[in-house]
């Protein structure tokens, strides 16, 4: 102990603590620091030294999901593309070789469209204009914004080969998506036919399901009468079949009616009060057929027209199956040809209860349930629409007119209505029916229901190519059979169907729900629509047997047209070389030249085969000479009916089998108020806007704090909140960096069980959060490797651990302690140890801050990001010392809020001023005073709180009952500072 000495004459103990130093700035100043760390990383390439680190170690490729090259990154975007990025650099610090290859979508209508419309702009016509000289429009635009979006993401940190990106329009790769096509096309599994197909009458092509988008709107609804000529039941004829419809523009390419054969309907008659004046359409006895359940609906919409007008009487009920052999005619038969045929009842399965009235105006032209019902009763489709959705010249009725999507010409004074109603046929009509309606995602307009000539893969034929599962395959047991006997069948050749489905089955879907979305999809989606009308893609390289009608299946011209197209793109498919194709053995004067384009997902859907087959990025081939197939596909949840599927379908239709082994699938993002984003809303957040005023890690850390697996929100206030949780984080850092500021080998304690009981708990603690992290990157669940990240820094090591020890740090060194106590060196070499684990585990997450933390530590060492998973000993955990300390950290808390209102009352001005009684204290109490910053703690019956009358160590600033006067030095600070 020293002698007293007066308050005046006492010693500044300042220079006598350690002081924690670093260069490593609590303001992070991200949005300048960032771009100067990324051009670091790509002068020095960064990428480069990563493939050379893991070469040769075990693979993870995670396949990119081409983006559409036609604007800048919008929020989906970034949150898809860190996700991708979170999934490679975890799987590369876990020591694997898991390469990046960016990819981008270039072909198809996103970039046909935005190049129309800046034609449209100049008033060109994109048709006057040569295919070739489009086509060269379209293909600058879209490598105009590849190389837009590349820069975007690698300002993100997107990690990856960004040199060498896949396009689906370089030469190559449209080879590939030709060689793709003439496979099924070998394989028998292309055909061509008239079936109805999502049409667009504004892009004037067809659309795939994934480029459908519903929305709600307000359509006319009208009630039509057709008036029956032929019945096996008498008492019909004469009488009207009430049909209603939202889509009054098939009225004039009706063909038939249909009927359920359950359904129970009534013929009623018509009682007209002619005193309360005309009524429309009804006439005076008038009979009219609906179903029996939907007699009140149907009445309420006639009273909409003609209110208290009429009654009815119900004559008769009817049996649906009753009305085989009715024949009714249209209402516009008068004008004679078609409109003069004969329309069949006919029995479908699908007429339901739910609307309308029962019965359903079949037209084959645009409907599927219309079109195979018609089919099967020898009813052909008649081609009425065009493709810009207008009737066409020769038609009967309206020819000429449209567009069939406009709503006037729907409308209840429309024309359509018009012509019924003067033809007494309309009964009701009224614009005020609400319901969700198919739109393209493009343009925003409407699409209808259309039966061209179309290209298909069929789901359903048997694909003799694909050899047959073997009994072992099918985990055939020695002598009895499938294990799961409605597997047996698929012991033979499958459909596309079936083999489709079995792949789902053999898929890991992360979350576990995609399993089901995609293949209740896949169990009942049609025939896959090969073709498009446009001119910016992959065509169908396809010449056609002009009289057999039999496309040309040889293998020569096949090469032939491969080889052209890689040499020159899409444009060598034309009229002017067709002959070359052929060759000698063919007149190309006796085969059409298929013109139309492949669906952009079909292109999408072969990248499996461009990039992971290709060896042309020999980082994506596998070492082992194992399957081609991606470890991981990663795309937003619509992707179940796009990407996902669509590869699935190309891989399993010429190879039987899908191309991922697992598919992880994340929501999409919301504004703070949980609505869709859309610019007419103005509720758009702009990624590229965010990096500026915060910076990439800021957003890296809200994409992978939040559960990405739902949709989730982003706004200020929720940026605020990962700002600070950021700064948490970042603070984190700053105290190891400058805690450890000289930290030694010398110094360092190897022999854990030698260490005080605080640290082998602090390195249980991390054990557990390193088993917990290794199982969080397995499951992909960023989320929770976020959260265990943050929260072990916030609440063990920030408000726990460090607040504990910072007394130890600061005062346990001195001339009598070099090197620091034995205590001391300990808490540092855990610190050390905790810095090399959190370091690499916030590595994939703050790309950007965990470099720049590295580098303050070790500015001549490489990247954090060539480092590996941090070597952690599981035997560190344990789990009797974590209860243990669970229980002093439960006292302390209690202890911590026992005191907090003698510090706002300012009876107390820190805890180190407090005595405390604790009952059944779970420490020695000399220990507990340490653990909970307090001058005294003993063992009492309840808790309790007082002001010590201690003195303060002029150095520690500890009231401890050895400090004779304030200022003077407690027993430890008298030893370390008196030199041995």
């Amino acid at each position: 102990m020293t002698e007293s000495t007066p308050a005046a004459e006492q010693r500044d103990y300042r220079d006598t603590v350690f002081l924690p130093k670093t260069d490593f700035p609590m303001k992070a100043g991200l949005p300048q620091k960032e771009p100067l760390i990324l051009a670091k990383w790509l002068e020095g390439n960064l990428e480069g030294q990563i493939r050379d680190s893991r070469k040769g170690r075990d693979q993870f490729i995670l396949h990119d999901g081409p983006p559409y090259a036609n604007g800048d990154m919008h929020i989906g975007h970034a949150l898809n593309h860190i996700l991708k990025d979170m999934v490679v650099r975890t799987q590369t610090l876990k020591g694997k070789d898991a390469p990046y290859v960016p990819g981008w979508d270039c072909h198809g209508l996103p970039i046909e469209w935005k190049v129309e419309e800046q034609y449209r702009k100049k008033k060109l016509n994109k048709d006057e204009v040569p295919v070739e000289e489009f086509r060269a429009e379209c293909r600058a635009y879209a490598q105009h914004w590849v190389d837009t979006q590349r820069e975007q993401l690698k300002r993100l940190g997107i990690g990856g080969d960004w040199d060498h990106p896949y396009l689906t329009m370089d030469y190559e790769a449209e080879a590939t998506i030709v060689r793709e096509l003439l496979k099924f096309a070998a394989n028998d599994m292309l055909y061509r036919g008239a079936k109805p197909v999502m049409w667009s009458p504004v892009e004037k092509t067809a659309l795939a399901e994934a480029e459908i988008e519903y929305e709600d709107i307000v359509s006319t609804q009208i009630d039509v009468a057709f008036e029956i000529v032929e019945s096996p039941v008498p008492e019909l004829v004469g009488a009207y079949a009430v049909i209603w419809t939202t889509t009054p523009w098939t009225i004039p390419v009706n063909q038939a009616l249909a009927y359920g054969p359950e359904v129970e309907y009534t013929l009623l008659q018509v009682v007209v009060n002619y005193e309360e004046g005309a009524t429309g359409n009804l006439a005076e006895g008038g009979k009219y057929l609906v179903a029996s359940a939907l007699l009140d609906s149907f009445k309420k919409r006639l009273q909409l027209q003609s209110p208290d007008l009429f009654d009815w009487i119900e004559l008769k009920t009817i049996k649906g199956s009753d009305l085989a052999g009715t024949i009714a005619r249209h209402p516009m038969h008068a004008l004679g040809g078609f409109f003069a045929r004969p329309r069949p009842f006919l029995a479908g399965d699908f007429v339901t209860t739910d609307s309308g009235t029962g019965l359903v105006h079949m037209s084959p032209d645009h409907g599927e349930d219309d079109f195979d019902l018609c089919k099967a009763n020898g009813i052909d489709p008649v081609f009425a629409v065009e493709g810009d959705g207008k009737y066409r010249e020769d038609w009967g009725w309206l020819g000429g007119q449209g567009s069939v999507i406009n709503p006037k010409f729907n409308a209840p004074d429309g024309p359509i209505c018009t012509d019924l109603k003067e033809a007494g046929a309309l009964l009701a009509a009224s614009a005020d029916y609400k319901h969700s309606y198919p739109h393209s995602w493009r343009s925003k307009a409407k699409v209808i229901y259309r039966c061209t000539p179309q290209w298909f893969v069929p789901m359903d034929k048997v694909m003799t190519h694909i050899e047959p599962k073997t009994p072992r395959e099918k985990r055939w047991e020695n002598e009895g059979g499938a294990l799961n006997p409605h597997e047996e069948d698929l012991c033979a050749a499958p459909t596309l169907r079936q083999a489709a489905m079995q792949a789902i089955d053999d898929t890991r879907f992360v979350p576990a729900k995609g399993r089901n979305r995609i293949g209740s999809m896949v169990e009942g989606r049609p025939d896959w629509v090969l073709s498009r009308q446009r001119a910016w893609g992959v065509p169908i390289t396809l010449f056609v047997d002009r009289k057999t009608g039999q496309y040309l299946n040889d293998p020569a011209v096949n090469d032939r047209i491969v080889a052209a197209v890689k040499a020159g793109g899409v444009d060598a498919w034309n009229d002017a070389r067709a002959q070359d194709y052929l060759g000698d053995a063919y007149d190309a004067a006796n085969y059409e030249r298929i013109v139309d384009i492949l669906d952009v997902w079909f292109d999408s859907g072969c990248t499996h085969a461009f990039v992971l087959e290709s060896g042309r990025w020999p980082a994506l081939v596998r070492h082992d000479g194992g399957t081609h197939s991606a470890d991981l596909y990663l795309e937003g949840s619509d992707q179940h009916r796009g990407w996902f599927q669509s590869s699935l379908l190309e891989s399993c239709g010429t190879r039987g089998q899908a191309p991922y082994k697992a598919v992880l699938t994340h929501g999409f993002t919301m504004d703070s108020k949980g609505f869709k984003m859309s610019k007419s809303l103005g509720n758009t957040i702009s990624p590229i806007d965010l990096m500026r005023d915060y910076g990439a890690d800021i957003l890296r850390l809200w994409a992978l704090s939040v559960d990405f697996t739902e949709d989730h929100r982003i706004g200020k206030e929720i940026l605020t909140g990962v700002a600070d949780q950021y700064r948490k984080l970042r603070n984190t850092f700053r105290y190891l960096l400058g805690a450890l500021d000289g930290f030694s080998e010398e110094e360092r304690v190897t022999d854990v069980a030698a260490m005080p009981e605080l640290e082998r708990y602090m390195l249980s603690l991390l054990a557990d959060l390193d088993a917990k992290m290794h199982r969080a990157v397995d499951d992909f669940d960023y989320n929770s490797y976020t959260r265990l990240l943050a929260d072990f820094c916030n609440e063990d090591l920030s408000a726990f651990y460090f607040d504990i020890r910072k007394d130890v740090l600061y005062c346990d060194l001195g001339p009598a302690a070099p090197l620091g106590t034995d205590t001391r060196r300990a808490y540092r070499s855990v610190l050390d140890t905790l810095f090399h684990a959190l370091v690499r585990y916030a590595a994939p997450v703050l790309v950007f801050t965990a470099e720049e933390v590295w580098g303050t530590r070790y500015p001549e060492a490489s990247s954090v990001h060539l480092l590996e998973w941090p070597t952690v000993d599981a035997a560190w955990n344990d789990a009797a010392l974590a209860a243990k300390w669970a229980g002093v950290r439960t006292q302390r808390e209690a202890v911590t809020e026992a005191i907090e209102p003698y510090r706002r009352e300012k009876t107390i001005r820190s805890s180190l001023e407090a005595e405390v009684m604790i009952p059944d204290p779970t420490l020695d109490p000399a220990a507990l005073e340490e653990i909970f910053i307090v001058s005294v703690a003993r063992a009492g019956s309840e808790l309790a709180v007082t002001r010590t009358e201690n003195h303060k160590c002029g150095r520690c600033w500890r009231h401890l009952p050895e400090v004779t006067e304030d200022g003077s030095l407690c027993n430890r600070c008298d030893t370390v500072l008196t030199a041995a």
